[in-house]
């Protein structure tokens, strides 16, 4: 079965540790976050914990995280691993990205495949459930 789907999420919890501050003047911060939140659309509804880490500074900002989101997907219940980022900065194009890390889909969720986007609180995503 293949699915396009937007998934509005909430973000319940967002944790962020700092990392030491740069050795080198000018240099970007860094940091790590703890991170929960809530997806209720219309084709996946659940809930999602993981963590993510962030390079921000005055010439641009990324981030990479991962997240295991626990749910219904296309009424199949189980869980599965998103692992998603973005990078933004002088002289750089915006991108965005965000797939299902292989072999992570449990029980209904098996097998998922998916690649998309997150961004404003919205997943995008083309996932493909086995048969």
């Amino acid at each position: 079965m293949d699915l396009h789907l937007s998934a509005p999420f909430t973000i319940d919890t967002w944790d962020a540790v700092p990392d030491p501050a740069p050795a080198e003047p000018g240099g970007p911060a860094t940091g790590r976050v703890v991170l929960v939140k809530t997806y209720d659309g219309e084709d996946l509804t659940g809930s999602a914990t993981g963590h993510a880490l962030t390079t921000q500074g005055e010439r641009g900002a990324s981030y990479v995280a991962q997240e295991r989101i626990t749910g219904a997907l296309a009424g199949r219940r189980g869980s599965f691993v998103l692992e998603h980022g973005a990078e933004m900065g002088e002289g750089v194009t915006t991108t965005q990205w965000a797939r299902v890390v292989a072999g992570s889909g449990t029980a209904a969720l098996a097998g998922i495949t998916g690649s998309g986007t997150v961004a404003h609180e919205l997943l995008t995503l083309d996932v493909v459930l086995p048969d």
